[in-house]
């Protein structure tokens, strides 16, 4: 795990947000998630206010708003059903651009996407804005077990190796007349993704045995980098608490 590894998220910078330790910013973004489930759907402001709260996170980082956009696509599935919800929902109905919809469902829906967003959009901010061994090192400072430590930081480090893995099947396959746009294909498609199952499991266990065998205990071993005070916990922790301050206003008017 040396520092020239980093995933495929991380966007290098050196901003403020990118210098802060890495378990303020995992407290800063688990508080955040945590005030936007705890926020009623109905109080569309608040959902607003988290927003601007990104975007001021995303200015001081550096990193463009397009970045966000394009690595947000993971969560279309989520998008869709929010969309559908309102027609497929039941209870109340109302008319809206000449359709009807299900007010309950129209709620729901929206609750998922702005929720479900709004959620990504943290991780993705954590994400490109802490290098792999900086995440695993705050986890383990926040006192995470071991095992938990282990998986983060093999599946972290090898997740390059395995979409590699199979990029090299996939081209192996179309050589040799695959073509994953016909339906009758399906079964190799199924096979190779059953195969490079078996090939990461094992290519994780010599990894394992070779991390035991030059004395990997479980832990990273601590960096130069000194622990935080009391004064960049509290500028770190800003968008925690403009978010809770913000949850309580919601949840009291």
């Amino acid at each position: 795990m040396g520092a020239g590894h980093s995933h495929l998220l991380y966007r290098a910078g050196d901003s403020p947000v990118h210098k802060l330790a890495p378990e303020v910013k995992i407290i800063s973004a688990l508080a955040m998630v945590l005030c936007v489930v705890a926020t009623p759907r109905t109080e569309y402001w608040a959902f607003a206010g988290y927003f601007l709260v990104l975007l001021v996170v995303w200015a001081i980082a550096g990193v463009p708003l397009r970045w966000f956009a394009a690595r947000a696509m993971i969560e279309i599935p989520f998008v869709v059903l929010a969309f559908l919800l309102p027609f497929v929902g039941g209870g109340e109905r109302t008319q809206f651009l000449g359709l009807s919809v299900s007010v309950a469902g129209a709620l729901a829906g929206w609750n998922i996407l702005i929720k479900g967003t709004l959620g990504v959009l943290v991780s993705l901010t954590l994400a490109a804005t802490t290098s792999h061994r900086d995440l695993i090192a705050g986890l383990q400072r926040l006192r995470v077990p071991s095992l938990f430590i282990t998986i983060a930081t093999l599946m972290i480090r090898y997740v390059e190796v395995i979409v590699e893995e199979a990029r090299r099947m996939r081209i192996a396959r179309i050589s040799r007349g695959h073509d994953p746009r016909f339906l009758w294909q399906i079964g190799a498609t199924a096979r190779g993704i059953g195969t490079l199952f078996i090939r990461s499991y094992e290519r994780g266990e010599r990894v394992h045995i070779a991390m035991l065998s030059r004395g990997w205990s479980g832990v990273l071993p601590e960096s130069a980098r000194q622990r935080p005070g009391a004064r960049l916990w509290a500028a770190g922790l800003v968008p925690a608490a403009v978010s809770a301050a913000t949850l309580t206003v919601a949840l009291w008017t």
